[in-house]
């Protein structure tokens, strides 16, 4: 596995720790920022990749976008 997939797979797991923390406005912002740093390092992973991580990415992809989804909830 490459370093950027180990990268991304962190951005996910700090932006699912920081949204589970969230209260503030100023934390809900890091949410985003990490969401949005993670969604980078995904893409810019994903050629580099085996179809077996690439899946895996879309996973985290999806997983992203149901932390963006419930944090707008907030």
């Amino acid at each position: 596995m490459n370093d950027l997939y180990h990268q991304a797979r962190e951005a996910v797991a700090r932006a699912e720790l920081l949204s589970l923390a969230a209260e503030t406005d100023i934390q809900r912002e890091a949410v985003q920022k990490e969401i949005s740093r993670a969604k980078t390092l995904l893409s810019n992973a994903f050629d580099q990749l085996t179809p077996a991580e690439q899946d895996q990415l879309m996973v985290m992809q999806e997983h992203l976008q149901s932390i963006g989804d419930f944090d707008s909830y907030l």
